[in-house]
């Protein structure tokens, strides 16, 4: 369902994303683990079509995001860090308003509707007010509008970062239902954008890390975790290993340097 080929994005010299490949398969929710500044956002940002890549592509249910990117941006749903919500408007006029700009047909625009309220829990706040909900439900919110249009894919970058421990449970296990859905529910495809450990030990079957623009593991997790080694010490060895290989490489330069 998702592709992404020799994906680079520069800005001037600084290399934010560096050769990046990867895919994922139907029903599969793939943490996309990193730690800050590692080009996570970057990868999520040019996959959407939000940035197009210095060099690279990547193939969206088949389309190309760019020899087709109506078509691949048509079988996303996207949840960025900050949702795009209206506080003014309501649950239910948002939605309406999403589902338009999805092109989804007038006449099954309620229907999308009804089925993205149920599906993220917002039944009894639909007709409030979106800027008076809490955190969490501007969360579920933020997965309906991405949903709304029953995408195949689904990304989501840090879809629980400010949340309470409580929300996150919740927004967790929703995620996890769009992977499974019931009878009748389109089944979503998952790259989950975080840098959160916990987070994708709660939700992911494999893990994508990338740091320093670079992907570094790409492997199940009970094959990673399989020696007893745990999520935070592959972490750990693995950012924190390119880290020290980076500072001897200019200490060497800089002593290179001295006369």
């Amino acid at each position: 369902m998702i592709e992404a080929r020799e994906l680079t994005k520069r800005y001037g010299d600084t290399v934010a994303v560096d050769g990046v490949d990867f895919s994922v398969q139907k029903g599969e929710v793939v943490g996309f683990l990193g730690p800050n500044a590692a080009g996570k956002t970057t990868t999520m940002r040019m996959l959407t079509g939000f940035i197009p890549p210095t060099n690279g592509t990547a193939t969206i249910a088949d389309y190309d995001i760019f020899e087709n990117p109506l078509e691949a941006r048509r079988r996303i749903g996207y949840l960025p860090e900050t949702p795009p919500l209206y506080p003014e408007m309501t649950v239910s006029s948002y939605l309406a308003f999403i589902a338009r700009i999805k092109d989804i047909p007038r006449r099954a625009r309620r229907e999308h509707i009804d089925r993205a309220v149920e599906r993220c829990g917002l039944t009894s706040v639909r007709r409030r007010v979106i800027g008076t909900l809490s955190k969490g439900f501007r969360q579920r919110v933020g997965l309906a509008q991405a949903i709304v249009h029953e995408p195949p894919v689904l990304i989501l970058d840090e879809p629980t970062v400010g949340l309470d421990p409580l929300q996150i449970h919740e927004i967790r296990s929703l995620i996890r239902d769009l992977a499974a859905p019931g009878k009748g529910d389109t089944q979503q495809t998952v790259i989950l954008s975080t840098h959160i450990l916990a987070e994708v030990e709660a939700i992911c079957r494999r893990v994508i890390l990338i740091n320093q623009g670079r992907k570094v593991v790409d492997a199940p997790i009970e094959d990673l975790t399989r020696n007893g080694q745990s999520l935070e010490e592959l972490f750990v060895r693995e950012t924190a290993s390119d880290a020290v290989a980076k500072r001897e490489a200019s200490d060497g330069g800089a002593r290179e340097a001295t006369p």
